[in-house]
């Protein structure tokens, strides 16, 4: 789990900015072992897609920095595409949780180990399920890990 999406384990957590969702989202959408894509980068994807010069390089960089916060719906709808997630992720913060909850589990399947923990439980008793979701609770107590949203048996 990247360190952005830590805002989870908070009790009552703060809403982020513009800026903070936007560097995560771009973040863990990134492939593994490639680098976040540059503004250059963001914005030449939009404007291919779009068809037509929508955003600039340097409006990307004042998005990502926080030196704008008040894009227009169009930026946002274009930010989000590029992204593959609903443009309501930058306007509404519970469902900027839940993506983010579903961005943590597509995350961690692509992990071998992960995925291959998953499958292999398939067809096992609900008791069976239940002792493996102790083992791991377990394990990730040892490792000083905390227990992650929606991972109840």
């Amino acid at each position: 789990m990247t360190e952005a999406s830590n805002h989870k384990d908070e009790a009552s957590p703060q809403p982020r900015s513009l800026a903070e969702k936007l560097e995560h989202l771009l973040a863990v959408t990134t492939p593994s072992g490639q680098r976040p894509p540059s503004n250059e980068e963001v914005a030449t994807a939009i404007n291919i897609a779009a068809g037509d010069k929508t955003i600039s390089a340097t409006y990307v960089w004042q998005l990502r920095t926080g030196r704008k916060t008040n894009p227009t719906m169009r930026h946002l709808e274009a930010l989000a595409q590029y992204c593959g997630v609903s443009a309501a992720y930058f306007l509404d913060e519970d469902e900027s949780r839940k993506i983010d909850d579903q961005l943590s589990l597509l995350e961690a399947l692509k992990q071998t180990d992960t995925r291959d923990i998953a499958l292999r439980s398939t067809g096992l008793s609900e008791s069976s399920r239940r002792a493996l979701h102790s083992m791991i609770d377990q394990l990730r107590k040892l490792e000083g890990l905390q227990d992650e949203p929606g991972t109840g048996p």
